[in-house]
């Protein structure tokens, strides 16, 4: 699930919960999410998430697809009563499904059945009809079946890769982050465009930006000439201007809405 951002309201309008997939799975997908709200009688309610580099596939009546990594700005509208599934996939981890680069279905909504023909009409209408714990079940079975055998050791490196990117918040730069994988700047950028769907990056400053949203969510005074030198921004002014143009609106102003 891409990250929630302005948490504290969403609490109060949807609930959120986040199965694991089958062990089998775990090269493959990070986890299922869903999301169940009831509104009626409400106004509807906009929120806003921040995506991480990663594929969902998601069920919703009237509307099954495979999102690729949007690269903007990113909210979904709930009104009156529903529910979404969701796959979130590791980096990499949708490749073999896919069959092509991943860089092909970057901010684009495939129907579910593009990728997986008819049965993927099927497991959709048979996840819309399932409770919570049969969804998984059925997803499981699904993917398990589609799955490759064995892992593929080039997808393995690029989660890892990824993964680093997102707990090392000193990693600012993509020359850094080549030499430190023992890659060459233009391999990475091949392997991030195949596997990921975007470059590294985009990958860094989007982890980056998670990290000052989080930041900010959680503290009361901000330091933002301190917080953009540690982010690897040139200035405040920087990271104000990127943090405004994804978030919607500046770190301050998102702090003091917490």
């Amino acid at each position: 699930m891409p990250a929630i951002l302005n948490h504290g309201a969403g609490q109060e309008k949807f609930q959120f919960t986040a199965p694991a997939a089958a062990a089998a799975l775990h090269p493959f997908v990070a986890h299922y999410w869903i999301v169940a709200w009831d509104l009626r009688g409400q106004d509807p309610y906009r929120q806003q998430v921040l995506p991480y580099p990663a594929v969902n596939m998601t069920f919703k009546p009237g509307r099954c697809r495979i999102a690729g990594v949007p690269r903007g700005q990113f909210s979904e509208i709930l009104h009156d009563a529903g529910r979404v599934f969701g796959v979130r996939f590791r980096p990499g981890g949708f490749r073999p499904f896919l069959g092509a680069p991943v860089s092909s279905i970057t901010d684009r909504y495939l129907p579910v059945d593009a990728v997986f023909g008819p049965p993927g009409s099927e497991v959709a209408d048979s996840i819309l009809a399932a409770d919570d714990p049969t969804a998984v079940t059925l997803m499981d079975q699904f993917l398990t079946e589609r799955a490759p055998p064995h892992a593929d050791p080039t997808a393995e490196l690029v989660a890892a890769i990824v993964a680093r990117t997102a707990d090392e918040p000193g990693i600012t730069r993509v020359d850094d982050l080549a030499r430190e994988s023992g890659l060459s700047m233009r391999r990475l950028q091949r392997l991030f465009a195949d596997y990921v769907g975007v470059s590294p990056k985009w990958v860094i400053r989007r982890h980056r930006l998670h990290e000052a949203a989080a930041r900010a969510a959680h503290g009361t005074r901000l330091d933002l000439v301190a917080l953009a030198a540690e982010l690897g921004y040139s200035d405040q002014a920087h990271l104000t201007r990127d943090f405004t143009s994804i978030i919607g609106q500046p770190p301050a102003q998102y702090t003091q809405a917490q």
